[in-house]
């Protein structure tokens, strides 16, 4: 594909496709099925529970393909002897999100791994080069879990003319398609990293009525903001909100903040019981607006070649069709 040749050069990868380091249900299961499959599978190191870590790590030690290791940076700052853990399983790539990458910079790339951080600011893009960035994942708003404010189309952009000559850009944020693929590398990205979409496929380690769920979801059916993050007494440092999808305690509690911060006790002991019962009125299935292009449940194998064949056909056509882009 046209603009992906530095991406794939650099993770050893057929298809510009990675996988979110999606907490939890970016296992080692999923990781390893998107990477067999030509993408880059990247493993949810998540919050940090060292135990999950160790297990998912050591099922990856047999898996030729290359793949990554993810961590919410802010949360490995607390518990930094994790990054051993990741490192002795030897990824081709450590992805830092939501915090300064510069304390663990250096360790990544003393191991050879190359350093993935995900980006939302100008700002925050330079600090990640300045700690040399091999590729930047540049996230708009529409993307699942957590994020700020800016739109996908809207930060690509700006982190595609900013970071240009220096490190390639993937985009995230509600892609799910071939479409999404060709779209963003029309903008200059040279991949796209995918988490709601494949949240809905066979090797994700989430709920089976998670997954029905998303696959129901019209579009407009997620909302972003941090009702989810005070039912669980896990509020996450600014600008970073969260994505879900609408549920009924979404419905209850918005507009209605202040009220549940002076309930919280009670509210997080209801929410973390509809949590471990499986409970999805009340816990949070994490989906971004991708929801409304995903109606299937298909293996990850699958999804990466769709969407790889999808975008090669469109730019294909678009070069064939325009002289300004014939090679």
């Amino acid at each position: 594909m046209p603009n992906d040749a530095s991406l794939t050069a650099l993770l050893g990868i057929r298809h510009p496709i990675l996988l979110a380091p999606m907490d939890v249900v970016s296992a080692a299961r999923l990781t390893e099925a998107v990477s067999n499959a030509g993408g880059f599978g990247i493993l949810g190191g998540g919050y940090g529970e060292r135990a999950w870590l160790e297990r998912e790590t050591a099922r990856l030690t047999e898996v030729s393909a290359p793949f990554g290791i993810g961590f919410i940076t802010w949360s490995l700052a607390k518990q930094p002897e994790l990054l051993d853990v990741a490192l002795d399983a030897q990824p081709r790539a450590v992805m830092l999100s939501f915090g300064d990458p510069r304390p663990f910079a250096r360790r990544i790339k003393a191991a050879g791994a190359r350093l993935i951080c995900q980006v939302q600011s100008e700002d925050m893009a330079e600090q990640a080069l300045e700690a040399g960035a091999d590729i930047l994942i540049a996230q708009g708003s529409e993307a699942g879990g957590h994020g700020a404010s800016r739109t996908t189309i809207d930060i690509v952009t700006s982190i595609v003319d900013l970071a240009a000559g220096r490190a390639p850009v993937v985009a995230a944020g509600g892609i799910a398609d071939g479409r999404g693929l060709a779209a963003m590398m029309m903008l200059g990205a040279a991949g796209v990293l995918l988490g709601t979409r494949f949240y809905a496929s066979q090797e994700a380690d989430g709920a089976e009525e998670a997954k029905r769920r998303i696959c129901a979801a019209r579009s407009g059916g997620t909302t972003r903001g941090i009702i989810f993050d005070m039912s669980r007494n896990n509020v996450w440092p600014a600008p970073f909100t969260g994505r879900c999808l609408i549920n009924d305690h979404a419905r209850r509690w918005s507009g209605r903040e202040l009220e549940l911060l002076q309930n919280v006790n009670t509210v997080a002991a209801e929410y973390a019981a509809a949590k471990a019962a499986g409970n999805f009125d009340i816990a949070a299935v994490i989906a971004g607006e991708a929801v409304g292009l995903i109606h299937d449940i298909p293996s990850a194998a699958e999804i990466v070649d769709r969407i790889a064949t999808e975008a090669e056909q469109i730019l294909l056509g678009r070069r064939n069709s325009s002289g300004a882009l014939r090679g």
